[in-house]
């Protein structure tokens, strides 16, 4: 019995340290801050999902605290005695109230977790999105990101961006969730809730985030060995710095002379059979589209700051940067890679 007693208050010790770590977590969250804190949300179907899981949180943490106390009330109220160890506790058969109460009860507790949670679900889903809503078809791959901007003329890869949603003018964006493999997941929790995506059968998604900056998410299905560094980065931009960005994507690669030698040997190894760049002859879909790839903050769906000396190591061995990546590693002579380096660093 004593056994039983301690491992109760053990875990309700440990339960509720668990509880105050989340609400301190939740209180000390900086209000600017980019990380992927479920407790800050910055777009409707975010704070939707929190407002149902505080509901549900509450709701849960009553019963656990009637339980827990009428569980402490029995075992100290009915706990074995010296003088009770040769007799029978009283005997009771069936108590029409009382199962009464523990049927209806939890039904109706079931009940109104139902239609709370199914409230939400058809806020979020069977939102009607206005005209002025930017769409986006999104394809994950093992293990990075495809992003199509299909009224604007625009592919990217890995790191998502989206203008800020004004509430007098709302902008909202439309996410079509594709896959081209195995199952993913797309999360990005101060934006939105988890969404699947699943070979031949597209979902849907939106968020209208609040404020600019810079937010972080994860593939939230594990979808083979680099499931842990498909990482998700969406720059929400004010809406002119998001059309200037648009206009940018939309130029073709710089053709520069002084870099034609690494443009050559790009067009003329394995390069072209997995990447495009628009404006040569590659057109790979295997993998991201480099037209601007020097104007994305990272390499590798987020593994690694894209800078020269990542870049150079991403192309000689891309096991040192993510290992198990489906990148192939180059074998390219010194004066080849120096050239590819050259010609790639001019796609900004």
């Amino acid at each position: 019995m004593r056994s039983v007693r301690n491992t109760i208050v053990r875990t309700a010790s440990l339960s509720g340290a668990f509880l105050c770590c989340c609400m301190t977590t939740a209180a000390a969250a900086d209000p600017a801050s980019t990380g992927t804190n479920i407790f800050d949300p910055q777009s409707t179907p975010a704070r939707s999902i929190l407002h149902l899981s505080t509901f549900v949180l509450t709701v849960t943490g009553i019963i656990f605290a009637v339980v827990f106390t009428l569980l402490v009330y029995s075992i100290s109220k009915f706990r074995a005695r010296s003088t009770d160890a040769n007799s029978e506790p009283a005997q009771v058969y069936g108590s029409t109230q009382i199962e009464l109460a523990w049927t209806i009860i939890p039904v109706l507790i079931v009940v109104v977790l139902f239609l709370a949670t199914a409230r939400v679900l058809h806020a979020i889903q069977d939102a009607p999105m206005p005209t002025s809503a930017v769409e986006v078809t999104v394809i994950g791959h093992q293990f990075w990101w495809e992003y199509r901007y299909p009224r604007l003329g625009v592919v990217t890869a890995n790191e998502l961006h989206i203008p800020v949603s004004d509430p007098a003018h709302p902008t909202p964006t439309s996410l079509q969730l594709l896959s081209a493999d195995t199952d993913h997941s797309f999360w990005i929790p101060e934006l939105a809730g988890k969404t699947d995506l699943v070979p031949n059968h597209p979902n849907r998604m939106w968020m209208d985030p609040e404020h600019t900056g810079t937010f972080v998410g994860q593939c939230a299905q594990y979808c083979g060995t680099q499931h842990a560094k498909m990482l998700l980065r969406v720059s929400v931009d004010s809406p002119e710095d998001f059309e200037e960005w648009v206009r940018e994507q939309q130029q073709p690669a710089v053709a520069d002379e002084r870099v034609a030698a690494g443009r050559r040997i790009f067009e003329t190894t394995a390069c072209i059979n997995c990447h495009s760049i628009n404006g040569t002859v590659a057109n790979g879909r295997f993998g991201p589209d480099l037209t601007h790839l020097m104007s994305r903050s990272t390499i590798a769906a987020g593994a690694a700051p894209n800078t020269p000396q990542n870049l150079r190591l991403w192309i000689q061995n891309p096991e040192a940067v993510k290992r198990g990546s489906l990148m192939p590693a180059m074998q390219l002579s010194k004066s080849d890679l120096d050239a590819l380096m050259d010609y790639l660093e001019t796609l900004r």
